[in-house]
Order: C-alpha cells, then sequence, then structure tokens
C-alpha cells in the first residue's frame, strides 16, 4: 500500500487475546511496521496506531472487556486516543473500548444466546478517519465470530455509526450496527475481523480495505506530528 511503509502499529496482546498474531500479520502484510505489545506495558513505544484485537482477554470474566479496561497499558492507550491518533478495535478489542469508555454504548449476549462464525455483509456509513477506502455505501464481506456482538447504544449518547449489518445482524444489535467511531472519528471499533479477510483464499479481500484505511488515518496522523 502506497503510504503504509514505516507507518508503526502496536497490536494490544492481553491474555486470552487470539486474533493478535492475525492482526500483526495482516498489518504487516500491508506494508506496516508492526509491534505487539504487551497488557503490563505502562508505556508504549513511538506509534502511530494502534490495533486491539479479538479473543477473550482474562477469559471474558465478569463480562467481555471489563477487566482488559483496567490493564496497565490502557491508561496509555486512553492518552493515545486523546492525542488523535487512529486506534482500532476488533471483536474483543471493540468490547474492550466500549468499557475503557473510548466508545459509547455496550456489547451484550446474541439475541438467540448463541455463538455465531459467519461471513457478514456489512455497509460503510461513517468510517471516521478511515475513509481512505471506505466512502459511505462501499459493502464489504468479512467473517464474525462472537457470543457477545450485540451493540446497545448508550442512551444518552447517539452513536456515530461507522458500520450496519447489510440484510439483518447475526446478533441482535440494535439498528443492525456493526460498529461505531467516537465523535472525533480517529477511534472505530466493530465486531466483524477485517483482519480474517484479507486473503482470497479465504473467500474475501474485502477486509484489506478497511485495514489501508486505518494505515492511512496512521500516515495522515503522523504527518500532523
Amino acid at each position: 500500500m502506497s503510504g503504509a511503509s514505516g507507518v508503526r502499529v502496536g497490536v494490544l496482546v492481553f491474555p486470552g487475546s487470539l486474533d493478535d498474531r492475525d492482526m500483526v500479520r495482516a498489518f504487516a502484510r500491508l506494508g506496516a511496521d508492526v509491534q505487539p505489545v504487551w497488557h503490563k506495558d505502562a508505556r508504549l513505544p513511538e506509534l502511530d496506531g494502534i490495533g486491539v484485537p479479538g479473543g477473550f482477554s482474562y477469559g471474558d470474566y465478569l463480562r467481555t472487556g471489563a477487566m482488559a479496561r483496567f490493564s496497565p497499558v490502557m491508561r496509555a492507550v486512553v492518552d493515545f486516543a486523546a492525542s488523535g491518533r487512529p486506534l482500532l478495535g476488533v471483536c474483543n478489542g471493540f468490547q474492550i473500548l466500549c468499557e475503557a469508555g473510548l466508545l459509547p454504548g455496550a456489547l451484550v449476549r446474541n439475541r438467540d444466546l448463541k455463538y455465531v462464525c459467519q461471513d457478514v455483509r456489512v455497509a460503510v456509513e461513517d468510517a471516521g478517519d478511515f475513509r481512505a477506502e471506505l466512502p459511505p455505501g462501499r459493502a464489504l464481506v468479512m467473517p464474525v465470530k462472537h457470543g457477545e456482538g450485540a451493540y446497545v447504544p448508550d442512551p444518552e449518547h447517539k452513536p456515530r455509526v461507522a458500520f450496519r449489518y447489510v440484510g439483518g445482524s447475526p446478533n441482535g444489535s440494535t439498528d443492525d450496527i456493526a460498529g461505531v467511531t467516537n465523535t472525533a472519528g480517529n477511534v472505530v471499533g466493530l465486531m466483524p475481523h477485517p483482519e480474517h479477510a484479507v486473503d482470497p483464499l479465504l473467500g474475501s479481500t474485502d477486509g484489506g480495505a478497511l485495514l489501508r484505511s486505518f494505515l492511512a488515518a496512521c500516515a495522515a496522523a503522523r504527518a500532523r506530528r
């Protein structure tokens, strides 16, 4: 990807993270310089963007993302987001960002109380700073795999919707919301997994458009500093 070379991306790793290596591999495939960041690290290395991967951080005890939110690294992540640099949360990463107050709303048990694992189609609504290849209305096919993926908005905070499921949500999300962004547009969370949709052998490369858009936002944020 043009502009991705040299972009420095950190991928957080918690006990129970499952998709951290997939996210590292996907970003590296797109030309980024990627560094895993352990949950006990109180300080971040010099980074242009951060990815928070899927999995079962801390075994999903209490509720998804609730314990990870208190990891030492999250204090630095909150400051990182406040600086305007890009932050992407996928699946459990989305849940963690909601628990940390970096995104509004919450993710609760799926409507049918069953784990879902399937390809879904989502439409871009407002991808915030991640707009390079994500104009409104663009459709993306990516997989979901979660048991607690039904998005419920904060009743006092209308969400800025980044993605909606096309044809109905697989989990009962309010208004078919698949992902949201913060008011500033630099923090995006979604339940579908773009890092699992970068290889044609897996059935879709649409996730690459999202990850390239994230890396473009990282490069733009670095240029502003």
